[in-house]
């Protein structure tokens, strides 16, 4: 029976031991070299544009000896020329795997129904699971990660946090949202991850008292103005989540700082903090690659 990886919803905290054992493996020199995928395509279908995610997915995908096949909306016209259904199923039939970079969840989760090969969700408006699978990985090889480390995330309550909260129903972490007003994270996922009683989960609008003793501080770009959208009052409403020195003198000493990137500098992160030595955003990228590698294997059942 094939599996997917649209949300954490359906994985268990085995399952995802599994991708960071797999990633260690793939890790040691003495995979170097080792082509499990030779003669496999993977199909990457992409709505939105992309730097990290698409070259550590083609990259991945080519280390491990297969072929990548980058799949634009304009070429393909996913909900407009062809339905998501018969995309699912006609990539089926020339690909070993998709990887779907979607504007909506929706559209990721029918591609995964209708789909007879592994579907990845790598990237929704609701989740983002493989970067907080790399995430979580950075603070393991920074020796960072156990169920005492206070994980506190500032700003909008979006798919990063959405994923950070399905992955604390799955393994012990202590974590910390602190978002304004109106920009929690989604209902439902809060209320199920909080129902599990695995983490520690705690919701609060005071950045200050969030940040207190905190081990991993992590921010993420603020919702985008546009049409109808008070500029002036989108700053004011965020400006105190914003991630720079004075808020993380308030931290441990030794906390790290996280971003999935891109960010916008000046913003939810200023540049100092972003270049300084607590920053580990460009480990984190950097392990988008090898997570990944393990999540196609464990997806595609394959061993060494």
């Amino acid at each position: 029976m094939k599996r997917d990886l649209v949300s954490f919803a359906l994985w268990n905290r085995e399952d995802l031991e599994d991708v960071f054992r797999l990633t260690r493996m793939l890790q040691a020199p003495d995979a170097a070299g080792w082509r499990p995928l030779e003669g496999t395509t993977a199909a990457l279908v992409f709505e939105k544009a992309s730097l990290r995610t698409r070259v550590s997915f083609e990259v991945g995908v080519v280390q491990l000896g297969g072929h990548p096949l980058f799949l634009q909306q304009e070429t393909i016209g996913i909900s407009t020329r062809e339905s998501v259904h018969d995309i699912g199923r006609i990539l089926s039939e020339y690909c070993a795997l998709i990887v779907a970079r979607t504007l909506r969840h929706q559209t990721c989760a029918q591609l995964a129904d209708s789909a007879t090969v592994p579907v990845i969700n790598a990237m929704t408006d609701l989740v983002h699971p493989c970067q907080i699978l790399a995430d979580v990985y950075t603070l393991m090889e920074r020796g960072r990660f156990t169920p005492a480390t206070r994980v506190v995330f500032l700003g909008d309550g979006n798919n990063i946090v959405n994923s950070w909260l399905e992955f604390a129903a799955k393994i012990p972490v202590h974590l910390v949202c602190a978002c304004p007003s109106g920009y929690e994270p989604h209902p439902r996922v809060l209320e199920e991850a909080q129902s599990t009683g695995v983490s520690r989960i705690e919701m609060t609008g005071d950045p200050v008292e969030a940040v207190r003793d905190a081990d991993v501080v992590y921010t993420d770009v603020w919702p985008q103005s546009g049409p109808g959208v008070d500029e002036g009052r989108r700053v004011k409403v965020f400006k105190p989540y914003q991630v720079n020195k004075a808020l993380l003198k308030h931290t441990h000493k030794d906390c790290l700082v996280m971003h999935r990137l891109p960010a916008n500098r000046g913003e939810e992160i200023t540049s100092d903090v972003l270049d300084s030595a607590r920053s580990v955003v460009h480990q984190q990228a950097r392990n988008r690659l090898h997570v990944q590698k393990g999540v196609i294997l464990k997806l595609l059942n394959v061993s060494r």
